[in-house]
């Protein structure tokens, strides 16, 4: 039983607790972004390739013919699919400069709240009656 109330208490630590929900953000997150550049970017850029960019492929066995949707090509046999991989690394690349963003936006208000330091208190009135008789004590030496 005791190795029960350990896992427990190691679960519920709060870093694992946090770990998990980032997790959980983080793949939902990457969801919106695969949406952002298969739904919205990528349709642009096929008009340019005047094609769905996702199935530009090169064939790599005389059996796949061009112009086959990728699915269907790589049924038939071998393909260089860089048209996914291109939307893959496009993927990758908007999903780090959206971490990058906010863990700059987060490391500012970090500096925020450090570079406001707290004013120093007052002076006890002990310490003020010392300052008065350390002065009046020097200006009585000279």
């Amino acid at each position: 039983m005791a190795i029960v109330k350990e896992f427990r208490d190691f679960a519920m630590r709060g870093n694992v607790v946090d770990l998990a929900v980032g997790v959980i953000i983080g793949a939902a997150f990457g969801k919106i972004v695969d949406s952002v550049v298969n739904d919205l970017i990528m349709p642009v850029v096929g008009i340019a390739f005047k094609a769905d960019f996702s199935n530009l492929y090169v064939p790599l066995s005389s059996k796949v013919p061009e112009g086959l949707a990728l699915a269907d090509a790589r049924k038939l046999g071998p393909v260089f699919a860089w048209g996914n991989f291109v939307t893959v690394v496009l993927n990758f690349v908007i999903l780090a400069f959206i971490v990058f963003l906010l863990v700059k936006g987060i490391n500012s208000l970090k500096k925020k709240e450090e570079a406001a330091p707290a004013a120093p208190a007052a002076p006890s009135k002990e310490e003020v009656l010392l300052t008065e008789i350390r002065d009046l004590l020097a200006a009585g030496k000279r």
